[in-house]
């Protein structure tokens, strides 16, 4: 049977087309194997990039994943206000709980990357991406082909609370799990079974001392300064800070020079806003303290009215910086303490 001109024209008319799909199906999938190569000899599966790797990635059509790339600069690490070393780990950290947590998906690990670039390595494509300043983290889609225009930026918000909300964002912006950040013991368990045994060496002597109430719990100054310290440790928000892995401040984004220790806005605390907040309640708990229990000993009425007016002096001030913080940082204004009209 003749095959009809109408059916070859057809066929010549799509065969460039299909050779090209398949030509970078296989593109993407030789990309693929090598990223994953690349993936399985690092530490954190994180893959270290460099300029002609990312090209080939951003050249690479249809692509079927995205990058997540972290921006580093050696020569910036001895730069403790940056935090660089510390967000990398984190980063690290991320990358291999993804890992971790989609070892039994294949499929879903072939959605995402993790990367790292490096400045003095690869200072052309910080060019095209028009990174000026670090730290710096920039999400790139399957569909993006200008690397500046086509890629999302991390705002220091998104990685504030370190691995937690960098994963947030990459949720967010994949629709992709990330599942439960993994990290590592803060104690070894070769070090713990030293902490053990001291402690149980140590247990005989520590019953003599209690019996004999020659401890550190038998000490009055002991309980107060636990005392102090439990109160500082309230008031500061510390145990918010711990739990959501503040840092105590971030760098500006407008100028990385700068530092900020006090954050405009509701949705995020920083640690140093915290600590400032604590001191100034400390400063107001210790002068009642001290006027309840130590100035109502004092003889001496004249002395007892200055030391009282120096402290109510003192803690009003406290209180009034703590309500101008709190007005300047929620927006909402408490006319109730010293209204600004006075």
């Amino acid at each position: 049977m003749a095959i009809s001109p109408l059916i070859i024209l057809l066929l010549l008319s799509i065969t460039p087309f299909l050779a090209g799909i398949i030509t970078a199906t296989a593109d993407d999938s030789g990309l693929l194997m090598e990223l994953k190569s690349i993936q399985s000899r690092s530490p954190s599966s994180v893959i270290h990039l460099n300029d002609n790797l990312l090209r080939r990635i951003v050249t690479t059509k249809p692509r079927s994943f995205s990058i997540v790339i972290f921006f580093d600069a050696i020569q910036l690490h001895d730069k403790s206000e940056l935090h660089l070393k510390s967000l990398k780990s984190e980063f690290n950290i991320l990358s291999d709980s993804f890992t971790i947590n989609n070892q039994n998906s294949p499929s879903t690990l072939s959605k995402l990357f993790f990367c790292d670039i490096e400045f003095g390595e690869s200072q052309q494509s910080f060019a095209q991406f028009a990174v000026a300043a670090v730290p710096h983290i920039r999400l790139l889609p399957p569909d993006a082909v200008n690397l500046k225009s086509d890629s999302i930026a991390m705002d220091a918000g998104d990685f504030s609370r370190l691995a937690e909300s960098m994963s947030e964002f990459i949720e967010s912006k994949t629709r992709l799990s990330i599942g439960h950040i993994h990290r590592p013991p803060i104690v070894s368990k070769m070090q713990l079974g030293f902490i053990i045994a001291a402690f149980l060496i140590s247990l005989p002597f520590m019953f003599k001392k209690l019996l004999a109430g020659e401890t550190l719990f038998h000490h009055k100054r002991f309980w107060l300064s636990a005392s102090v310290f439990v109160y500082f440790f309230s008031v500061s928000g510390t145990m918010h800070n711990i739990i959501r892995k503040m840092p105590m401040f971030i760098s500006d984004r407008n100028d990385p020079s700068k530092l900020v220790y006090f954050y405009q806005g509701s949705g995020m605390q920083l640690g140093a806003e915290g600590f400032a907040i604590g001191f100034l309640y400390t400063i107001v708990g210790l002068l009642l303290a001290f006027v309840t229990h130590v100035l109502v000993r004092v003889k001496n009425t004249t002395a007892q009215r200055i030391i009282m007016i120096i402290a109510m002096v003192v803690s009003v001030w406290a209180v009034r910086k703590v309500v101008y913080l709190d007005n300047w940082k929620t927006g909402y204004a408490v006319h109730a303490y010293l209204p600004s009209s006075w």
